[in-house]
């Protein structure tokens, strides 16, 4: 007997113990590139090889969109044994992985919905979490998907950069301010747009001023939704993690946050040190 769906993600996604043991989620890795070889992210590739090669080579690697070789066969496999399968993936704008599975489902007689994360990371696990409690309702992957697709719209996030040079080399920012950036030692808050685009946010002076106006950020958030998780996302700084989780604690102490580590397909362009926060907006109940 069939399963009813597949939910398959990509590697920029947060995939927490749960997820790792869920039997019917696949994980498609993104392609970490140093010069002529190309590693599978979290498979032959994890973040500390990553930030260890960057930082003995001195060469900032690129990403690449998995195959669309790798999505037909992987489908092919899927049409066995689901009646069909939802793919939540990385922000159209920044990736071509979402176009990459859009494409392959056509040479495929599987039925795949597509849904474009507009962001990445946590934002796309959450999406995960919710599609898996739709189907749990006996909702079809037509309707699940579509409520997705709106539910995009209440993310929201905010990312202070570990390595302005790398998010400049990988074409995610402009000249004009990288140099601001470097010149001035600006840390730039950046997001992810409701279009799905890397903006830049705003600009502070220093590291810590820039998790102080994040703090402000969430407390503008939860004074207008109901917030029920917050995620902080590094990279390779826990502690600096660990620390903002109390900071926050403070103004919220019932708060649920969870702290996790970027992807490599993430750090590629982010770079060691980064950290971010990311949440859901939901309706306050009246």
């Amino acid at each position: 007997m069939k399963k009813k769906i597949a939910w398959i993600t990509d590697s920029t996604a947060y995939i927490p113990e749960d997820l790792k043991n869920n039997p019917d989620l696949y994980v498609i890795p993104i392609g970490i590139v140093f010069g002529n070889h190309v590693f599978e992210d979290g498979v032959d590739l994890t973040t500390e090889d990553l930030y260890r090669r960057i930082r003995e080579v001195k060469e900032i690697p690129k990403s690449s969109q998995p195959p669309v070789g790798r999505f037909t066969e992987l489908f092919e496999k899927l049409s066995t044994d689901y009646d069909c399968a939802i793919a939540i993936h990385v922000s159209d704008k920044i990736s071509g992985t979402f176009a990459g599975c859009q494409s392959a489902s056509q040479f495929v007689p599987f039925e795949v919905e597509v849904v474009d994360s507009k962001s990445m990371s946590y934002a796309i696990t959450t999406l995960i979490y919710k599609g898996i409690a739709l189907a749990r309702q006996g909702l079809d992957s037509k309707e699940i998907a579509d409520q997705l697709r709106l539910e995009t719209a209440k993310s929201q996030n905010y990312i202070v950069l570990g390595c302005l040079d790398q998010f400049y080399k990988g074409g995610r920012m402009t000249g004009t301010q990288y140099l601001l950036g470097s010149l001035l030692r600006i840390k730039p808050i950046i997001r992810v747009n409701s279009e799905g685009v890397f903006e830049l946010f705003e600009r502070v002076r220093s590291e810590k001023k820039a998790y102080g106006r994040m703090t402000e950020l969430l407390k503008q958030a939860f004074d207008k939704y109901h917030i029920q998780q917050l995620q902080i996302m590094h990279g390779n700084v826990r502690d600096k993690a660990e620390a903002f989780k109390q900071d926050i604690k403070k103004h919220f102490p019932s708060m649920d946050i969870v702290i996790g580590e970027i992807s490599s397909a993430i750090a590629v362009h982010a770079g060691e040190g980064t950290l971010a926060i990311i949440w859901h907006n939901e309706p306050k109940s009246i």
